[in-house]
């Protein structure tokens, strides 16, 4: 599980670099895949689901946070009706 624990960050980077114009759910869903997908292969053969869902759990976090970095001082607002919108901060 340990493993899980570098690899991760890794990907996550590599993945918020590719991106420019993400909404913060497309973050977040970026990186739970991202995060299953190492947490799978980092898994040992009896607890593949349990590292895939750990793996989704942290690409997560890592996916939303990461991506609210790729535009400096621009942050993303909700309208109130559902929607976001991204303004100075």
């Amino acid at each position: 599980m340990k493993t899980i624990l570098i690899a991760l960050p890794v990907a996550a980077l590599a993945l918020s670099a590719c991106t420019t114009t993400t909404t913060p759910g497309q973050n977040t869903a970026v990186g739970a895949l991202a995060g299953a997908a190492v947490g799978a292969a980092v898994s040992s053969g009896d607890d593949k689901l349990q590292g895939a869902l750990t793996g989704a759990a942290l690409g997560a976090v890592a996916g939303t946070l990461m991506g609210q970095a790729n535009q400096p001082g621009k942050c993303y607002y909700s309208d109130g009706r559902g929607g976001t919108y991204i303004a100075n901060c």
